[in-house]
C-alpha cells in the first residue's frame, strides 16, 4: 500500500523537478520507508535529549555534589555564578558599609571553592591565562580614562607618592617578619606572608628562588617541600583575608578621616585640568552635546529686507544666526547651493535662545512649529588643524569664511584647553570643538584639514590590541640582580600603555580610533571582576586546606595588620605632611599596596578616575621593593 500526495502535472511538475533536483516522485514513496526515515528521526532526537540528560546527570543523582563537580568541569559556569551572586552581595549594605562588587564577586568565589574542597574534596583549577586577559582589559581600560590626567598629576604630587610607597612596604615587611618572628612561626611563612599581604604572587617565586638556589638553607628537622609549603599557606592565608580588607578600607578610607570622596575627587580633577572647563579630546564624555545657549526655530518669511538675497549673503551680514534649512512648498531646498529667499519660505535659524526671542519675530516672520524645519540632527566632533593655509588666523577671521553652521565650543593646544575670543589666533596642530549639522561640521574639517571625529558606539580593536601587544611585553621584560628577577610587569606595561594612547589622542584626536565610554566602562568593570572571580577560584582551596591550628590565627592577624596599617599610616602622612587632596592620597596608597581591586573601589566610591593617577607611580615602586624585600625575608628568615 502507498500513500499518495497532490502533486503539480505536466509542465509545472517537470519545472517544480527541475528545479528541486527530483529523480524520483512522491506519490510512490512506500511506507516502510517513511517508517524508516521517521525512526531514524526519533532515534535521533532521543540522542540528542539523552546527551543533555548525560550531561546534567551528575547533578541529578548526586545533589549539591553534582553540582559543585559540574562547576569544576564548566569554569564558565562558575565564574558566571561567582558574578551573579557577587554583584547584588556586593550591594548589600549594613549600616553606611556595603562590599562592592569587587569584593562581592571575591567572597562568593572563595566561599564557593572552600565548600567544593572541603565538602567535597574538589579542588578548583582555572588557567591562569584567563584571568591574566581580563586583568590586562581593566588595566588598558582604566589607563584610557586617566591619561590625560596622569603627567599633570607626577608634577604636583611626585615626592609625595615617592614617600608613601615607601612608607607602605617598609611597613608591610616590618609587620610581616617581625610579626611571624614574634609568634614563632616555622621557616617560608615569612615570604608567604608579605606575597598573600601584598597580593604579590612573584614574591611567592623570589623565594621559591631563594630555596632552590640554596641562598636559603632548611633548618635541621625540615625539608624544602615542607618551607615551600608553608610559603603557600602563609600566602593563601593572608591573600584573601588582605584582599578583602584592602577593599573595604580603601573604599572608605577618606570617610574615616571626614573626607567627602565625591566631592574631593571634583576638586582634584579641576586640578589637574589647570581650570579648564570642557573634557581634553577623547576623554569620556568630551563629545556629549550637553547644554547650550544656542536653540533651534523655524520662522515664515514676511519681511522685505531678507527677500531676494542668498543664505550666504545673510551669513555674512548675521554670522551669528545662520539659516540651517530652507523649506519651500514643503521640500528642503540644498543649502550648499546658496538658494535666494523668497516670501512664504520656512527658514530655520541656530542661534543664541535670548536674540531669537527678543528679535528674529521682527527681523524674519512669525515663528511656526513645523516638525520638517527643525529636525536639524546636531553633533559634537573634535577637529584637528591640519593645513597650513589656516595657522596664523584668528577665529573671527575663520567664522565668516568656514564657520557657517558650527558653533566653537573649546579650543585646546598641546592638550590643554585655552581661552578662546574673536582675536584668538588658530595654529597648527589645534585641536577645536565644534557642534552643528553633519554636512556643516564636514565643510568645516575640510578646510581645516582634519577628519572630523565624532562620539561613537564602537571602539577601534585594532589600537587597542597593537597598545596592549606592546604593552604585555614591555612588562614581561625581566632584568635579574643579584638572582633577583625585576620586571615592569604586564598589568602595568598595559596600563601605562592605556595612558599614553590616551595622551597622545588628546593633542590628536584621530590617534587610536573612536572609543566608546560605554565599551571602556564596561571592559573595565568586567575585566577586574572577573579576574577576581578566576583567582578566588585558584585561592579558595588553599585556603580550606591551610585552615587549622593557631598557626592559621596568626597568619591571619599578621597578614590582615601587614595589609591594612600601613596604609593608614601613609595616608596620614600624605594627608598632614603634604596635603594631598584625600582621593588622590588614596589611590597613591592602595597602589603603594598594589591593590588594583582596591583601585577600583575608591574610583566607584569617588564616582571618579582621579585616584588613578598616582596609581602606577607607587605600583611600580614598591612592586620592584616587594620583590626585593621578599627574597632577603626567605633568606633571614
Amino acid at each position: 500500500m502507498t500513500q499518495r500526495f497532490p502533486y503539480p502535472t505536466g509542465r509545472s511538475a517537470g519545472r517544480l523537478a527541475a528545479a528541486f533536483g527530483l529523480t524520483w516522485l512522491i506519490a510512490g514513496w512506500p511506507m516502510a520507508a517513511l517508517a524508516a526515515a521517521q525512526a531514524t528521526a526519533d532515534a535521533a532526537a532521543a540522542g540528542v535529549v539523552g546527551n543533555v540528560f548525560e550531561f546534567f546527570e551528575p547533578v541529578v543523582e548526586s545533589g549539591l555534589h553534582g553540582f559543585f563537580e559540574l562547576l569544576g568541569k564548566q569554569p564558565v559556569v562558575f565564574l558566571l555564578l561567582a558574578l551573579g551572586l557577587g554583584y547584588p552581595l556586593g550591594k548589600v549594605k549594613l549600616g553606611p558599609i556595603s562590599l562592592g562588587p569587587t569584593a562581592g564577586t571575591l567572597v562568593t568565589g572563595v566561599i564557593l571553592a572552600m565548600i567544593a574542597q572541603s565538602a567535597f574534596d574538589i579542588t578548583y583549577q582555572i588557567p591562569g591565562i584567563l584571568s591574566t586577559v581580563f586583568l590586562l582589559l581593566f588595566m588598558y581600560a582604566l589607563g584610557l580614562k586617566v591619561g590625560p590626567q596622569f603627567f599633570s598629576g607626577l608634577k604636583s604630587g611626585g615626592i609625595a607618592f615617592v614617600v608613601i610607597g615607601l612608607t607602605v612596604w617598609a611597613l608591610n615587611w616590618v609587620i610581616c617578619f617581625f610579626g611571624a618572628k614574634a609568634a614563632g612561626l616555622d621557616a617560608g611563612y615569612i615570604p608567604g606572608l608579605i606575597a598573600g599581604s601584598y597580593t604579590i604572587t612573584a614574591v611567592m617565586g623570589v623565594a621559591q628562588g631563594a630555596l632552590q638556589s640554596g641562598a636559603f638553607t632548611p633548618p635541621d628537622g625540615m625539608t624544602a617541600e615542607q618551607v615551600g609549603a608553608n610559603i603557600a599557606a602563609g600566602y593563601a592565608i593572608s591573600y584573601i583575608l588582605s584582599s578583602i580588607g584592602i577593599i573595604l578600607l580603601i573604599r572608605y578610607l577618606p570617610q574615616m578621616f571626614g573626607r567627602d570622596p565625591v566631592a574631593d575627587a571634583k576638586v582634584a580633577e579641576e586640578e589637574f585640568s589647570g581650570g579648564a572647563t570642557h573634557a581634553v579630546p577623547g576623554a569620556p564624555d568630551s563629545l556629549a552635546l550637553g547644554f547650550s545657549p544656542l536653540d533651534l526655530r523655524a520662522y515664515r518669511v514676511e519681511h522685505a529686507d531678507l527677500v531676494g538675497k542668498t543664505v550666504g549673503d545673510l551669513f555674512k551680514a548675521h554670522p551669528h544666526a545662520p539659516i540651517l534649512r530652507i523649506l519651500r512648498d514643503g521640500k528642503a531646498l540644498p543649502i550648499a547651493d546658496n538658494p535666494t529667499i523668497q516670501t512664504g519660505d520656512i527658514v530655520t535659524v541656530r542661534a543664541d535662545v535670548n536674540a531669537l526671542i527678543m528679535r528674529s519675530g521682527d527681523v524674519i516672520g512669525p515663528e511656526v512649529d513645523d516638525p520638517a524645519a527643525r529636525d536639524i540632527a546636531l553633533q559634537a566632533a573634535d577637529i584637528r588643524v591640519g593645513s597650513h593655509s589656516v595657522s596664523g588666523k584668528t577665529l573671527e577671521e575663520l567664522g565668516k569664511t568656514i564657520g557657517f553652521g558650527v558653533q566653537l565650543t573649546a579650543m585646546f593646544r598641546g592638550g590643554q584647553e585655552i581661552p578662546i575670543g574673536p582675536k584668538t589666533d588658530v595654529r597648527f596642530g589645534d585641536v577645536m570643538r565644534v557642534t552643528g549639522p553633519e554636512k556643516a561640521i564636514d565643510h568645516v574639517g575640510k578646510a581645516l584639514g582634519g577628519r572630523p571625529i565624532r562620539e561613537s558606539t564602537t571602539t577601534e580593536v585594532m589600537y587597542m590590541a597593537v597598545a596592549m601587544l606592546v604593552g604585555y611585553l614591555v612588562g614581561i621584560l625581566s632584568v635579574t640582580i643579584g638572582g633577583i628577577p625585576f620586571a615592569l610587569g604586564t598589568s602595568a606595561g598595559c596600563l601605562l600603555m592605556g595612558i599614553f594612547v590616551s595622551y597622545f589622542r588628546s593633542r590628536n584626536p584621530e590617534f587610536g580610533g573612536p572609543v566608546s565610554e560605554g565599551a571602556r566602562s564596561f571592559l573595565q568593570d568586567i575585566g577586574l571582576n572577573m579576574f577576581v572571580a578566576v583567582l578566588a577560584a585558584n585561592v579558595g582551596p588553599k585556603v580550606a586546606t591551610a585552615l587549622g591550628g593557631d598557626t592559621v590565627i596568626w597568619l591571619a592577624l599578621i597578614g590582615t595588620a601587614a595589609a591594612l596599617v600601613p596604609v593608614v599610616v601613609a595616608f596620614v602622612i600624605g594627608a598632614k605632611v603634604f596635603g594631598l587632596n584625600s582621593v588622590v592620597n588614596d589611590g597613591a596608597c592602595t597602589g603603594a599596596r598594589n591593590s588594583t581591586p582596591g583601585l577600583n573601589a575608591i574610583c566607584d566610591q569617588s564616582k571618579s578616575s582621579v585616584a588613578a593617577v598616582p596609581y602606577p607611580v607607587t605600583y611600580a615602586l614598591t612592586t620592584v621593593l616587594a620583590l626585593i624585600g621578599g627574597y632577603f625575608a626567605m633568606i633571614l628568615s
